[in-house]
């Protein structure tokens, strides 16, 4: 690390901006020292080496002497963009909106969560009568415009536009008030031990309160998903009602989510 870059920023930042800051750094680095982090970012060392215990517990890094390493064997999640992830495994999340839109009949109330797989049950959902569906994704409104037999409700909130999400205090609030039948939820990845988790601390915060909401949680996602970790955690994966996966989910995790007694619903391209 250069002595520009220990000088350069010296903003005070909150602990989840700088622990994303340390990922991009084993990202692009393969290891960190503590003194080096500690100069670049005006904290303790102290603290430092909390920052890396935690990132060690999520199985991000592994701690070395003075430092830590990247953990190769649990792979970290990076973000890509609603274009980039629009453009992935679209068969897949179109076969697994149908077994979702499905599940929908009229007089539910469903919370649709931000996300591509989202975006693509919205787009079936055009033809649905005397159905409430509130959602945080801008993309998943727009699909929405012409269903008319669909009660829009927008949680409103500070726009996020790396997932054309809404989220912060505007968004949890508006959520307060109401209950709903379902939700389906988009995950940027899941891990038996670790739970469900993405890539945003707010929008893992927004999560979590639509979860609370919801009678039941209905987790859509790919099996590219599947043993692998975010840095923000949103529910333990016990917690989950029902998961809409496709054939190639990991046999390992398959048993898993049935032994913990949840739905499984597998669906081929």
């Amino acid at each position: 690390m250069s002595n520009t870059e220990s000088s350069a920023d010296k903003r005070v930042i909150g602990t989840s901006e700088r622990r994303e800051q340390i990922i991009q750094r084993l990202r692009q680095q393969g290891s960190v020292q503590v003194n080096d982090l500690s100069l670049f970012f005006g904290v303790s060392t102290v603290t430092i080496r909390n920052d890396l215990a935690f990132l060690e517990k999520q199985g991000i890094a592994v701690r070395a002497y003075g430092g830590a390493l990247i953990c190769e064997s649990n792979a970290l999640v990076v973000e890509p963009s609603v274009e980039d992830k629009s453009s992935l495994n679209t068969a897949v999340k179109r076969s697994i909106a149908r077994a979702a839109a499905e599940l929908i009949k009229p007089g539910h109330r469903v919370i649709l969560d931000s996300g591509t797989t989202t975006y693509e049950i919205a787009r079936l959902m055009r033809q649905q009568t005397n159905v409430i569906a509130m959602t945080n994704g801008m993309n998943v409104a727009n699909a929405l415009l012409e269903a008319e037999g669909v009660e829009l409700l927008m949680t409103g909130g500070h726009l996020r536009r790396q997932s054309q999400s809404f989220y912060g205090d505007q968004a949890e609030q508006s959520l307060q008030n109401y209950h709903f039948d379902m939700l389906f939820l988009g995950v940027d990845a899941i891990d038996l031990e670790r739970g469900v988790s993405t890539h945003n601390e707010d929008e893992a915060r927004l999560n979590r309160r639509m979860c609370e909401v919801a009678e039941r949680i209905i987790v859509v996602t790919d099996s590219t998903k599947f043993n692998r970790s975010s840095l923000h955690k949103i529910i333990d994966t016990q917690r989950i009602d029902m998961i809409i996966v496709d054939e190639g989910i990991p046999e390992d995790s398959l048993e898993g989510l049935r032994k913990h007694g949840i739905e499984v619903v597998l669906v081929s391209i």
